[in-house]
């Protein structure tokens, strides 16, 4: 049973009545231990049941095949595999768009990337947006923010966030972070409130360690508190520790690398979940993972689980991630064919916490899962959509309509449940469902377009202008810093595959 967002007050306030009216004592105690025993936990302690704390917790280029749970050939994920069978497991979840940064932003906004400025990457979050964070930190909640930014319009490989970054995470809600523009590695420098620390270990530990000792300092004072844990695995470059590296010593050597971060990874996330328990909050805390877009295509064995498309594309590889909400004691721990979206975030813990509307800013694509919570549903009401680009898609329950160019109108239809791998294009065989679901996504890319424009903002523009794109290479800034991090083997390894890539593009 739910009773955060105070749908279960009234039943107290027949208890008061009651007394009033000078019923029997005995009736008012037969009650009070009806509810005593009814309600979770977490409802007992006196006045109003205190918040959950929640944990977003996202992997980075992880596809919906690289688990354990999904049997993939080569890589173990034990942490992830108790997770999952312990909360609720979605075979259906889709990042908001096919590539990193806009995700981010879909997860913090509730809303399609393109609505909020961040195209792709090198986009920044404007800050005329609103986030999860600030909706979280006005209602009274610590806000931590450990990893992976990449919403500050900054490219190139990751590298700490200066403190007078106008778009940092302190701009947008987190009140405390410890965080890099980008992906980040083994032995990372990173960013702690604009102060820049060189750490050591897997770059996953790090992010998980500094986020439980954020949690400890924190949970004493019986505030709620909201982590947001962004990994930079499993992003190339590639870089394992030599133990985790080693099982995979078969593969070609990005792959064994890429799969020994995975495994780290899965090491932190048992970490976090065994310390919530130490700590005495894993009943008190709705735990999320997720990852921000589809697998890569040169890893191999297979990223994706056999799904057309990989990161980049708009197909199911590009689009379908691995995620679990876990929440002992108040999810019934299953398997959901439901389909999902990172879009949905937002709206579902302010559905939980019951937190004014005007906390979006409107219009949202995403919905609350919260009924999920509680009971399987058959059909998801609002369509989820998608546009990267010229490309664009629209997930309806089990169809699915797409096009890789919207200024060439060629579009492509599909049902994800008989035809997961969309291998089969049913656009000539079902004309009125194409034709209605076409329109319906056109509509939508033409909101979209004015979202983008600024229309959506009280100011009816969009102010400040969005920054030029950069590579933080370029921004004065970090030129005192360039001599000696143009020596760290992420930034050369980038470089070179920067280079290669120009060469390859040139012939």
């Amino acid at each position: 049973m739910l009773v955060l967002n105070g749908k279960f007050w009234p039943l107290l306030d027949a208890l008061a009545s009651v007394r009033a009216r000078g019923r029997s004592l005995s009736l008012l105690l037969s009650l009070f231990l009806i509810l005593c025993v009814c309600l979770p936990r977490q409802t007992r302690a006196a006045g109003k049941p205190a918040p959950p704390h929640i944990i977003f917790v996202m992997a980075d280029d992880m596809g919906w095949g690289q688990t354990g749970y999904r049997d993939h050939p080569v890589l173990r994920t034990p942490h992830l595999d108790a997770m999952a069978a312990a909360g609720l497991r979605f075979e259906r979840f889709y990042a908001g768009c096919p590539v990193c940064s806009p995700t981010r932003a879909s997860v913090l906004t509730g809303r399609s990337p393109d609505r909020t400025g961040v195209l792709t990457h090198g986009y920044a979050l404007r800050p005329q947006e609103k986030t999860i964070a600030q909706a979280l930190q006005a209602a009274g909640y610590v806000t931590g923010h450990f990893g992976k930014w990449h919403l500050n319009g900054l490219k190139g490989p990751g590298v700490p966030i200066l403190a007078n970054d106008p778009y940092h995470p302190g701009r947008f809600g987190f009140g405390e972070w410890v965080s890099v523009t980008n992906f980040f590695e083994v032995d990372p420098l990173m960013s702690r409130q604009g102060v820049i620390e060189q750490f050591r270990g897997d770059s996953s530990e790090i992010v998980v360690s500094e986020a439980i000792a954020f949690l400890d300092r924190h949970r004493a004072r019986q505030k709620p508190m909201f982590a947001v844990l962004w990994f930079g695995t499993p992003h190339s470059p590639f870089k394992a520790l030599p133990d985790d590296r080693q099982p995979f010593a078969e593969l070609n050597e990005a792959s064994a690398e890429h799969y020994g971060e995975l495994v780290a990874m899965d090491r932190s996330i048992g970490t976090l979940r065994a310390k919530l328990r130490e700590f005495g909050l894993a009943e008190q805390t709705l735990l999320v993972f997720c990852s921000d877009n589809g697998g890569l295509p040169e890893i191999k064995p297979d990223t994706v689980g056999g799904l057309r498309g990989n990161k980049g594309t708009i197909y199911e590889g590009g689009l379908r991630v691995p995620g679990i909400i876990e929440w002992p004691g108040v999810i019934t721990p299953r398997i959901t064919h439901f389909p999902a979206c990172t879009m949905d975030l937002f709206p579902t813990v302010a559905d939980l916490l019951g937190l004014p509307a005007d906390v979006f800013v409107q219009p949202l694509d995403g919905i609350s899962l919260l009924p999920l919570f509680e009971r399987e549903l058959d059909q998801r009401d609002q369509a989820i959509p998608f546009r990267f680009g010229a490309k664009a898609a629209l997930v309806e329950n089990d169809y699915k309509i797409l096009t890789n160019d919207l200024r060439k109108g060629e579009f492509e239809l599909y049902h994800l449940g008989e035809d997961a791998a969309e291998s089969r294009n049913l656009r000539a065989s079902q004309p009125e469902r194409f034709a209605r679901m076409k329109h319906q996504l056109l509509e939508w890319n033409q909101g979209v377009d004015a979202s983008f424009s600024g229309l959506d903002y009280p100011e009816r523009e969009v102010t400040p202008p969005d920054p030029k794109s950069l590579f933080w290479f370029e921004v004065e800034a970090y030129q005192s810093y360039l001599p000696e991090w143009k020596e760290r083997w992420e930034y050369r390894t980038y470089i070179e595959r920067v280079t290669r890539q120009t060469r390859q593009q040139g012939r």
